[in-house]
């Protein structure tokens, strides 16, 4: 039993190159430091050939599915949007070779992305614990203004895991921030015909992370007036029309504004403090 147990170790790198992988692992959060209340958990997806991966929400690919229906039968219900809206609003492509990613996400009404090759500094810890079907080590590291917890795998040995996190000898089965304001936690892999990237609409901005950081900032703080000056000029005569945009009662506006700017500032706790 061992020596099987052995042989299917040494194939795992030819068959991970051979095939993709997805694991789901779910996912809490808590978006709102000053609300206990407010955590919230859903489905992500880690998609690998072992060469590059994908990590996006599961709502996300549920969303494209939904729009590409929509565009085909030219039948739009924005409440079938509304339902599949995610606290992960972004995507992650990593190249695990140089273990280095590309960052995306929305600020506004504008698609960024950023590069980067995060250096994961890891502590590895004599502790040993069986999380599911895999024995896994625990991990420590720093990154983002968190500490980080992870238990990895050396049953699957594929340096990556969930959001940004790779560079153990084993996938991340586990890792959430000393706090407990963020958890991965690896509830499924199954093998998938291809690796799948979220669909990509209109084009990317990419700069610099801290530039990026500095944007995040500027919108959380003032999000109506980000937005106005993101799009060059904001509402048009009497503040009712956006350019080439529909026509908006002002008190809907009014309400509109301020339920955006509720909705923002009650995500204050972000997963990277700096």
């Amino acid at each position: 039993m061992k020596i099987v147990k052995i042989l299917s170790l040494l194939a795992m790198p030819m068959l991970m190159a051979q095939q993709s992988t997805r694991f789901v692992y779910q996912v809490t959060t808590t978006p709102d430091s000053t609300n206990t209340d407010s955590r919230k958990s859903e489905l992500a997806y880690l998609d690998t050939n072992g060469k590059q991966s994908y990590f996006y929400a599961e709502n996300t690919l549920k969303r494209d599915s939904v729009m590409e229906r929509m565009r085909a039968t030219k039948s739009f219900d924005r409440s079938q949007m509304e339902n599949l809206r995610s606290n992960l609003q972004f995507s992650i492509e990593k190249d695990l070779g140089k273990q280095s990613l590309l960052y995306k996400s929305r600020i506004g009404r504008d698609q960024y992305s950023y590069n980067e090759t995060p250096a994961f500094p890891w502590k590895i810890l004599p502790e040993t614990v069986k999380i599911g079907e895999y024995n896994t080590q625990k991990a420590e590291v720093v990154y983002g203004g968190r500490t980080w917890y992870a238990w990895f795998t050396q049953e699957i040995p594929l340096q990556d895991g969930p959001y940004k996190f790779s560079g153990l000898p084993g996938l991340i089965v586990k890792v959430q921030d000393a706090k407990g304001d963020y958890s991965f936690d690896l509830r499924q892999t199954k093998k998938i015909a291809s690796v799948q990237q979220p669909q990509t609409r209109g084009q990317y901005i990419n700069i610099s992370k801290s530039k990026y950081a500095d944007l995040e900032k500027k919108f959380q703080k003032d999000p109506v007036s980000f937005s106005n000056s993101q799009r060059g000029g904001g509402s048009g005569p009497g503040g009712s029309r956006g350019p080439g945009g529909p026509s908006f009662d002002p008190k809907q506006m009014q309400n509109m504004q301020k339920r955006m700017e509720n909705e923002i500032k009650s995500r204050n706790n972000p997963i990277e403090l700096k």
